[in-house]
């Protein structure tokens, strides 16, 4: 089934001619209608996703496909500022603003011939762990528990983005990833996410959360398909000072099953009381396949990671708070009337941003008043600094990470949306990374006692994502994970 294929399958069919875009876009364009239900989509663009498949055929009879993703339909996040396509980052305040301009990853996939299907769902700003403070209601995840057709959460903030991978509605999405925002999502969903160094993937066109955090990255059904994906991603950009040309800098790695030499670090630190039963397990299962292939096991330690967690919910609610300063009913985006200025200022946040985002807003603008700054924002820089040493010293004694993605597996929607600080710790494997600016990959190892999709995370150094996808590869193969949501067997499963 044409539904079923991955990525660099429906790559290599399309290059052979076998299929065609315009078929390939077709199929899933019926599979977004066909499972609306999910609320993986806010904005549909069917017309844009043909022309472009089209145009993508076209190239081919002439011999002139131009690049890697060339015909592929794809998912954006509704994070990415699209020109003349509604951008909103799921909230009230940008509920109908269309961007002028196309974010550089965006334009990146389509120099690179992408078809975009339309604009994920996300939580709003992409603050959330689950994908329930969207202002378009909650994403569904596809998959469910063992015997329970209860509603679970597809991870967050690009929880549309992977519920749209995870149940073959496109073949690869952009996520964006602040704090584990690829990562928790691809682990609850069992897909590939990648969260890149940072710097790789250009900001520009982005709707800000946190600047010194916020990464844009790939995520997919497997490793080369991500893969593939990244490559097109990734460029040096001049409009945003923080970019980096991954593509000089980075060391390149052959795809091969061979690792032997390679030194794998298990942190002791992340090994925690109340995990879920089997991730002990799936850890173990994944550090012997890596073993087997001649990997060196040994355990390592990152002490400052256990203050990772308050750190990062002091520093970025610090940076949304001047970011998100932006909307004020002035310039662009909701404006709610009034008879006087502050007024303006007032009811249009107040009746603009959701509850999580009013909260963090709130907390940000605390920690950088002048009686909080010395005393939060200035301490949290500093333990932030040495998080960052931690894996600098750590990546000198090995070359990759190994640890769990997640601490549970998906969990009912609206089980955790009373408690901010339960929910807060669903990034607690993740967070550390974005702290540091350095790479990380979760990818599917298997099912919990639950029936519901556990993955692991790989963590290097900076500009190491093709050791990456090598380690993960090998993982992955080993592993052989197939299993499908229900969602999908009842439509037949895979090809």
């Amino acid at each position: 089934m044409i539904k079923h294929l991955t990525l660099d399958k429906a790559k290599a069919l399309l290059d052979a001619k076998e299929i065609s875009s315009v078929e390939l876009t077709s199929t899933y364009l019926k599979a977004i209608e066909d499972h609306k239900g999910l609320n993986a989509y806010v904005t549909n663009t069917p017309d844009l996703a043909l022309t472009q498949a089209k145009a993508s055929d076209d190239r081919r009879a002439k011999g002139e496909a131009k690049g890697l993703v060339d015909g592929i339909p794809l998912a954006i996040k509704d994070l990415f500022c699209t020109k003349g396509v509604r951008t909103t980052a799921c909230s009230r305040i940008l509920h109908n603003f269309i961007p002028p301009y196309e974010s550089t990853v965006t334009q990146n996939l389509f120099d690179h011939g992408g078809v975009m299907l339309g604009k994920t769902n996300m939580d709003e700003f992409a603050m959330g762990s689950a994908n329930t403070t969207s202002f378009f209601g909650p994403v569904i995840n596809p998959w469910k528990a063992n015997d329970n057709t209860q509603d679970l959460v597809p991870g967050g903030s690009s929880g549309g983005s992977s519920s749209a991978v995870a149940a073959r509605l496109c073949l690869g999405a952009t996520g964006s990833d602040t704090g584990g925002s690829i990562r928790q999502p691809a682990s609850f969903t069992g897909i590939v996410g990648l969260k890149p160094t940072y710097g790789t993937c250009s900001r520009w066109g982005m709707v800000a959360f946190a600047s010194s955090l916020d990464q844009a990255g790939p995520m997919a059904h497997n490793v080369e398909s991500t893969r593939i994906m990244f490559e097109a991603m990734a460029s040096y950009d001049a409009k945003d000072a923080t970019s980096v040309d991954y593509h000089k800098l980075a060391p390149k790695q052959a795809m091969t099953g061979d690792l032997k030499g390679l030194r794998v670090g298990i942190p002791k630190e992340y090994r925690r009381e109340g995990m879920c039963g089997q991730i002990d397990e799936i850890w173990q299962k994944s550090a012997d396949i890596l073993r087997a292939r001649g990997a060196e096991i040994k355990e390592v330690s990152l002490p400052n990671s256990e203050h990772a967690l308050p750190t990062y919910y002091i520093l970025a609610p610090a940076e949304a708070s001047s970011n998100l300063a932006r909307y004020d009913g002035v310039r662009y985006g909701l404006r709610e009337d009034a008879d006087n200025l502050q007024d303006l200022y007032l009811n249009t946040r107040t009746h603009g941003f959701g509850r999580e985002v009013q909260r963090r807003i709130l907390i940000g603008t605390y920690v950088l008043s002048a009686g909080s700054y010395d005393a939060f924002y200035v301490k949290a820089q500093k333990v932030r600094r040495l998080i960052a040493n931690d894996f600098d010293r750590v990546f000198k004694d090995v070359d990759v990470l190994l640890t769990p993605s997640t601490p549970n597996t998906a969990f009912p929607i609206d089980a955790k949306d009373m408690d901010p600080l339960e929910m807060y710790l669903n990034d607690v494997f993740t967070v550390p990374v974005n702290l540091a600016g350095i790479p990380a990959l979760s990818l599917p190892v298997g099912l919990a006692s639950n029936g519901l999709p556990l993955g692991m995370q790989l963590i290097a150094n900076n500009f190491q994502e093709s050791l990456l996808f090598k380690v993960a590869k090998a993982i992955e193969e080993d592993v052989n994970f197939t299993e499908l949501p229900e969602l999908l067997k009842r439509a037949g499963g895979a090809a």
